[in-house]
């Protein structure tokens, strides 16, 4: 579709429209079905592989001219690698239980009745994410394996990668004998139509933001629809005085600098005052390893190559080769920072102490927390999700990362005999 369009409000009505149609079809449509789609939409990943990279050369050029930062150009770029990782993570999704009709509960009461609780496609997932052209693998993926359609709208700078790709799951969706508009996009750059999306209470029934603040916040803000907000990955790392020195520092380089763009990447780091000697020699390794550290005056003091924090250094995603860094007294001023600084999204201690590890874990409500790993695997496919829309940071639904189990719901079944309330 040409990227100018004159009614968006008539454009998305009818992509709502068919996308409730379809997910009519898709809740009862078979498991078997829906793994073949999946497959499929690997096999036309890989077979059209040559067409999603020519289509992300244009994103790349253009996000090039837009003036987005490395570490936004890292999040478009889709190498050879990354493409076959799509594909990989399309048959992950594909081999997983489905969800939908799994028994959650069963009882029986007094009188009789056999009651029991089922999980249930959602219906319409809206998606709405900024230049990871890969989300619209692996929400498209998701949202079918739940048995939901999905209505996708992807960053304008991921234009043309979205729309190869989204052909691929098409054409999977098509040889499994599923409808095609089971899994559409919004198919024009145009703001206007998110405005839209989010009003579409007839036809969507869950929005996904997958962003930034200023886009989770816009969503929010403005959203009729029902969100599972997933914020800034604010994630932090503290660095205990009994951490286990060789441990903690392949951890915090892995967390900070194996991919600076993704929400998992460590943004702060925390060090135990205790813990000062291990504290420089980490630092050292961050800053060896190209990374800017804007360190307290403490900090600095530790290593002269760090530059000064600001108020705005601490909760600030950098996505990029940053990292904020602040001397604590020991866990309890660890959690005190991240209570006050953190977007809820994933927090690591590394230490060797049972009891710091425990009061971390006990006192901190993140959606995600680790002892002694790198904030990296915050991911829905390296916790065998096989992959996510997200890391919801909220407390209602859905939490952490956001696989195909979270993206159904649940009715009760109810069985009698005769039975009536008398």
């Amino acid at each position: 579709m040409d990227d100018q369009v004159q009614d968006i409000p008539a454009m998305m009505a009818e992509i709502g429209a068919a996308a409730r149609a379809a997910a009519g079809e898709l809740a009862h449509a078979s498991a078997e079905r829906k793994h073949a789609a999946l497959v499929g939409a690997a096999e036309a990943v890989m077979d059209r592989r040559g067409a999603i990279a020519d289509a992300n050369a244009l994103d790349m050029e253009y996000g090039r001219e837009k003036g987005l930062s490395d570490a936004m150009l890292d999040r478009l770029m889709l190498t050879e690698d990354r493409i076959r990782s799509m594909a990989a993570g399309l048959r992950d999704v594909a081999a997983l239980p489905d969800p939908v009709g799994a028994e959650l509960e069963a009882w029986t009461r007094p009188n009789g009745l056999r009651i029991r609780r089922v999980r249930t496609p959602i219906g319409v997932v809206g998606v709405i994410y900024e230049s990871r052209p890969n989300v619209t693998a692996d929400a498209g993926g998701l949202c079918l394996k739940a048995g939901n359609a999905a209505i996708l709208r992807g960053g304008s700078e991921s234009f043309h990668s979205s729309g190869a790709i989204l052909l691929a799951i098409g054409a999977g969706l098509k040889a499994a004998g599923l409808p095609e508009t089971a899994v559409q996009r919004v198919p024009v750059r145009d703001r206007a139509a998110v405005a839209e999306m989010l009003r579409m209470t007839d036809y969507i029934d869950v929005i996904v933001p997958r962003g930034g603040k200023g886009l989770v916040g816009l969503v929010q803000r403005e959203a009729r629809v029902p969100v599972f907000a997933h914020l800034e990955g604010i994630c932090h790392v503290y660095l205990d005085a009994a951490a286990h020195p060789e441990k903690a520092r392949a951890v915090i380089l892995d967390a900070k600098t194996r991919r600076t763009g993704i929400c998992g990447a460590a943004e702060c780091l925390l060090i135990d005052r205790a813990a000062a000697g291990l504290g420089r020699a980490v630092l050292d390794d961050l800053v060896a390893a190209g990374v800017t550290v804007h360190g307290c005056p403490e900090v600095c003091a530790l290593e002269p190559r760090a530059v000064p924090a600001n108020d705005d250094d601490w909760g600030h995603e950098y996505l990029s080769m940053d990292i904020a860094a602040r001397m604590v007294d020991g866990v309890d001023g660890a959690i005190a920072h991240i209570r006050r600084h953190g977007s809820n999204h994933t927090e690591a201690v590394l230490t060797e102490d049972d009891a710091v590890a425990a009061r971390f874990f006990e006192r901190l409500d993140s959606a995600i927390l680790m002892r002694n790993a790198s904030t990296q695997f915050a991911d829905g496919g390296e916790f065998g999700m096989g992959a996510e829309i997200g890391i919801a940071t909220g407390k209602l639904h859905a939490r952490g990362p956001v696989g195909a189990e979270q993206l159904t719901s649940f009715k009760y079944i109810v069985e009698g005999d005769g039975t009536v309330r008398g």
